[in-house]
């Protein structure tokens, strides 16, 4: 017995044995909560979140038994949040991840997972549940049980981001095997779920529903965004496999309506793009809101550049954006205290967040740090240095106070202070959410505002797919494009700015109302305020024609617009009901007159 037991203490201390390994081990989670350097947190995180995605998907994965394959849970909490389901947004964001490792070359085994998942997602279309069937609009509920039966309770329904970002992975993988040539199998088999979710993009991008929050009813930036990429890609693929042109047209059309649309949520005034209007449910927010910054992650075209109406990480308008969205953050939460007006801080989802207390989420603080790193990276590939217009440059006096309106040259020597200053700040970004992090380095979904102790949901799917994602972007891997460096804005289109000849639009609502009740218009665009009911035209008047009230407003020619009306008495502002109205203004000198009833 003590030759075994000296025996046993001399392999311990061995360099192979228990204790050998040990050590360095536990050295590496002590300096979890003190790095100072991304490349270090990105050695001990990635195997954690790879690992902690893969647990949540069936059907083997660790913790998601039960869920039927290719199912995706967002988290196996089941309670305290409850998140035991699978979300369509959730999972299409994470294999998304998954389909771009894989034809990456990165990790040749995951073509079984994302089969799974294209089994998964042709079921679940077919699933009828509280927001329809297949053909009635079933296609944008949100989340399902992990069984893959439908999900019967009250929620936030329908959320239309859906279908787009599942189409965008699946048209991933599709060209993945049309390069490998096996177009057969695309047509065969991706090609009839692909119909189904563009389709329902193309027919109800301009109806309301709910954002990715789960929270606001109306039109959501990152929702309108992600679709127009969607149709894009579809449409690309759609000519690459010869299916009709009366799909492509129809989809294109479409396209180039969502593409209008988006750039109504930036606004001029305020400088930041707006990630809500229309908030039918009363949901009144200041829009600053993480969903803008996701966008950028998410819509990211490397053959694009620093295009601003495709909102790409580098353009003016995203880093404006960025600004205003960080800053939010620094005087509301506690564990930012102190820290200085250009490094980086926790960031949440919106500052007027209540949920849990409302918190610093892990997806929100690494999506700043991968704008940052996607920005840099089309910078140095570009080579044309870095254009700096009086939109972004709040965004680069943060790093520079005398910075001007100017082009700074790639190679200069301000090139390099600026990116690496740049640099600094996105990796700062990292390093706040591994501070946050438990020494294990499991990733939960949010971290607590005064102490930075993770809080709601653990092990959050979202939340290690964004870790991971961030982790490219710095590592500069290399993304599928989707077309945005090619595209044409129509030029029946506005951009929001309201210049250019005008077209006069009398408005003209049939309502009947109580007393002290008055009705308002509000739209889209600048000229109708942008949604704001705050800041809503009217009262309309119907001097000699009540019920009708009327208002005249002057538009820029051509511009397609969304609007709709809204009752104020005493300060409750009802909005009417139904989808968008939508209209485009005639040619300038032109006069369109709309006849609407209340609905």
């Amino acid at each position: 017995m003590l030759f075994t037991s000296i025996l046993s203490c001399l392999l311990l201390l061995s360099p192979g044995g228990a204790l050998a390994r040990a050590a360095p081990r536990d050295n590496v989670l002590d300096k979890r909560l003190s790095y100072t350097n991304v490349a270090d947190f990105e050695t001990f995180e990635t195997p954690i979140a790879l690992a902690g995605l893969y647990a949540n998907i069936g059907p083997d994965g660790s913790k998601s038994q039960g869920a039927k394959s290719g199912v995706v849970i967002a988290s196996p909490s089941t309670s305290n949040p409850d998140y035991l389901y699978t979300w369509t947004r959730d999972a299409a964001l994470v294999y998304k991840y998954i389909v771009d490792r894989f034809t990456s070359g990165r990790d040749s085994s995951l073509r079984t997972k994302i089969d799974n998942f294209v089994g998964h997602v042709a079921r679940i279309q077919q699933v009828s549940n509280p927001s329809g069937t297949v053909s009635t609009g079933g296609l944008g509920e949100p989340k399902f049980l992990i069984s893959e039966a439908a999900f019967t309770g009250g929620w936030g329904r329908p959320q239309r981001d859906g279908p787009a970002l599942r189409a965008t992975t699946l048209i991933a993988y599709a060209n993945w095997l049309i390069a490998n040539s096996n177009t057969t199998h695309v047509r065969n088999v991706l090609w009839p779920i692909l119909l189904l979710d563009l389709n329902y993009v193309s027919n109800s991008w301009n109806s309301t529903g709910f954002d990715l929050w789960e929270e606001v009813n109306g039109a959501s930036f990152f929702t309108t965004a992600v679709q127009h990429r969607a149709l894009r890609e579809g449409i690309a693929l759609a000519t690459a496999l010869g299916d009709p042109s009366s799909t492509v047209a129809a989809w294109t059309t479409q396209a180039q309506n969502i593409f209008c649309f988006l750039q109504s949520y930036w606004s001029s005034s305020s400088g930041f793009i707006v990630a809500n209007v229309n908030p039918g449910n009363g949901a009144i927010r200041s829009g600053k809101d993480a969903n803008t910054v996701l966008t950028s992650v998410h819509t990211f075209d490397p053959a694009a550049g620093c295009d601003s109406r495709t909102f790409q990480p580098c353009s003016d308008k995203a880093l404006a954006n960025l600004k205003v969205y960080v800053d939010s953050f620094r005087s509301i939460y506690s564990i930012n205290s102190g820290i200085a007006s250009n490094a980086a801080v926790a960031t949440g989802r919106y500052p007027e967040d209540s949920y849990y207390g409302g918190n610093p989420w892990y997806l929100t603080t690494f999506a700043v740090a991968e704008q940052l790193y996607r920005a840099l990276q089309v910078w140095d590939a570009e080579g044309k240095g870095i254009n700096v217009t009086s939109i972004s440059l709040p965004f680069f006096q943060q790093f520079n106070s005398s910075a001007t309106v100017t082009t700074i040259p790639a190679g200069s020597a301000s090139y390099t202070t600026l990116t690496t200053a740049i640099k600094t700040f996105a990796d700062g970004f990292a390093l706040k959410g591994a501070q946050y992090a438990p020494s294990s380095g499991a990733l939960a979904e949010q971290y607590t505002r005064g102490a930075g102790t993770p809080t709601s949901a653990a092990d959050l799917t979202w939340s290690y797919a964004s870790v991971l994602t961030m982790f490219d972007a710095r590592d500069n891997l290399a993304v599928d494009g989707w077309g945005a460096a090619s595209l044409t804005l129509p030029n029946t289109c506005s951009t929001g700015g309201g210049g250019g000849s005008a077209a006069t639009v009398n408005f003209r609502e049939t309502a009947t109302t109580v007393w002290g009740e008055n009705i308002y218009l509000v739209g889209s665009i600048d000229a109708l305020k942008n949604w704001d009911p705050n800041n809503a035209i009217g009262p309309l008047d119907n001097t000699n024609t009540y019920p009708v009230w009327r208002v005249s407003v002057s538009i820029p020619a051509g511009t397609y617009f969304e609007y709709k009306y809204i009752r104020k008495n005493n300060g409750v502002v009802t909005w009417e009901s139904g989808s968008n109205r939508v209209n485009t203004a005639p040619a300038a000198g032109a006069t369109l007159t709309i006849n609407d009833t209340w609905k």
